[in-house]
């Protein structure tokens, strides 16, 4: 897969300034108990599959990683929102969540790097910071 190869490349730790990243998550889990709000409306769910494409853990955090190998025209904040909750539950680190994506035929990467305000709330997202990077060979 191609963040992978970013990883690998460093980007991954370059871009989240953390060099304690290392690989330790990644495919298909279950969540447990949890409610949130969207708008006004209390959302409870149970035992929802989630899937983290990649996941580092550093030592102050774990990154949490959404990735598509072709520029996406847009995401399902659920995407990011059902892991992070569920990583919050696993760990007393911070939990960060970047969106990932490679442009068609380029080697240009794209970096988006999301945070919940407040966890109980599924609108609450907020992009944090971007990049777009080029991986040269030597």
């Amino acid at each position: 897969m191609q963040f992978d190869y970013t990883y690998a490349a460093s980007l991954i730790r370059t871009f989240t300034e953390d060099p304690s990243l290392v690989l330790t998550i990644r495919g298909r889990k279950y969540t447990s108990e949890f409610e949130f709000y969207v708008g006004k409306q209390l959302i409870k769910v149970s035992s929802v599959q989630t899937e983290v494409d990649a996941g580092y853990e550093g030592e102050n955090q774990v990154v949490l990683v959404e990735a598509k190998n072709f520029s996406a025209t847009n995401v399902i904040i659920r995407q990011l929102y059902y892991p992070y909750r569920q990583w919050q539950e696993h760990t007393n680190k911070k939990v960060v969540t970047l969106f990932f994506d490679k442009a068609r035929g380029s080697n240009v990467y794209s970096i988006w790097q999301f945070e919940f305000t407040d966890p109980n709330n599924y609108n609450s997202i907020k992009l944090v910071k971007s990049g777009k990077f080029r991986i040269k060979e030597k």
